[in-house]
């Protein structure tokens, strides 16, 4: 139809073979260029090459070319939208696949710097060591030295009347002695001026020396406590009984925490307040601000240990029973046997699930549990802790 059209159109064979390459040459650049051109660009090009053609060719040629042009330059469309899409997966992958190698080069780059930093880590952690030896070696005895007397005082409280009150009177001169050397030692600094609220003769105005003043204060009043507990267990039971004893040792782990909670309240208070003292009123402003604001959350706290330490109060005045004596009878409908002990019943205690105990053996195990041991019905509402004479490990620092 086109080369009949062309023929009806032109008046020789020569303008034919002319329109003809013409058309041809609309068509071979439009495909070279549509190729490498986004669709927006072929657009103005095929413009610019309608120009061309119009200078060479007739108007019913060129309305041809403008058909093929329109034709090629939607084929092309279509073929770099299909390829576009058919490698974005391909450029997802890709994009993930070096976000992978990327973070992993970065651990692998990490590791192999902690390798080479591991001798000059070393070296700076012996030279600091070094330097606060006496600190480092110090906290040290006093924790292997706490961690000793405190078992051995939870287990001659186990043992009841088969304490040792030798052992006992070495663990009160022991804790005793390594107070006072202690304080001998460091006799230059004061520091037993903390215990009763006064100022040490030490920089304030330093975090490691408040730290240090903090620590051995805390420790040395575990010691007293400790000690105290000592000479309770050196009282014989006719004096004392073993229940008794149970609620003193509860009654003085609270006035411990109580006592330790209040002592380094000076000492972070002269530290806080004389960051001003150094610097222009903005600071002085800041260390006001930050004492007043340590001290509101030592009052919350001391409302915290006033409830728990109103409770033991009221329990060591009271003495909750855990039963009613057992009679004869009962005692020997239990084969007269206690089932803690085995062992015949010493001042045996009816609990209210009518199981029989010596007073002893189940006030031992109420210090830990709640409930019977036999049919694990509950007998107390709380665990009185504190009554094995354990004292707690935790460090008071603030």
């Amino acid at each position: 139809m086109q080369a009949n059209c062309s023929q009806l159109h032109s008046p020789s064979g020569a303008a034919g073979s002319e329109d003809a390459a013409a058309s041809q040459c609309v068509q071979t650049r439009l495909t070279g260029e549509a190729s490498c051109l986004y669709c927006g660009d072929v657009h103005i090009q095929m413009n610019s090459m309608l120009k061309e053609c119009a200078e060479n060719t007739s108007s019913g040629n060129t309305r041809s070319g403008v058909h093929s042009c329109t034709h090629g330059c939607a084929h092309s469309r279509f073929r770099s939208h299909s390829h576009s899409e058919a490698r974005q997966p391909d450029d997802t992958n890709t994009e993930s696949g070096d976000h992978g190698s990327s973070s992993s080069s970065e651990f692998r780059y990490l590791f192999k710097w902690l390798q080479k930093s591991i001798p000059y880590i070393l070296i700076l952690g012996v030279k600091l060591f070094m330097q606060h030896i006496t600190g480092i070696s110090l906290g040290i005895g006093l924790l292997t030295t706490f961690i000793y007397a405190n078992k051995s005082i939870v287990n001659q409280v186990f043992l009841r009347e088969r304490c040792s009150k030798i052992h006992c009177a070495w663990l009160l001169v022991f804790l005793a002695g390594s107070s006072v050397l202690l304080y001998y030692t460091f006799h230059s600094q004061s520091l037993y001026y903390s215990l009763i609220f006064l100022n040490p003769s030490l920089d304030h105005s330093n975090f490691w020396e408040v730290l240090w003043i903090v620590g051995i204060t805390d420790f040395i009043l575990k010691f007293l406590f400790m000690g105290l507990k000592c000479l309770i267990l050196l009282v014989p039971s006719f004096i004392m009984p073993f229940k008794s004893k149970g609620y003193w040792y509860m009654l003085l782990e609270e006035l411990c925490q109580y006592y330790r909670t209040f002592v380094p309240i000076p000492v972070w208070f002269r530290y806080l307040i004389s960051y001003g003292e150094f610097g222009n009123v903005t600071r002085w402003s800041l260390g006001i601000l930050l004492a007043l604001l340590y001290l509101i959350l030592k009052l919350l706290d001391f409302f915290g240990h006033l409830r728990t330490f109103r409770r033991v109060l009221r329990i060591f005045f009271t003495r909750p029973s855990y039963g009613v004596a057992a009679s004869k009878r009962q005692c020997s409908d239990a084969y007269g046997i206690c089932s803690v002990c085995q062992a015949e019943f010493q001042k045996p205690i009816l609990l209210i699930c009518q199981h029989i105990f010596c007073e002893e053996c189940i006030t031992l195990w109420l210090n830990r549990e709640k409930t019977c041991p036999l049919c694990r019905t509950v007998i107390s509402d709380h665990v009185y802790k504190w009554k094995d004479g354990a004292t707690s490990s935790q460090l008071q620092i603030y």
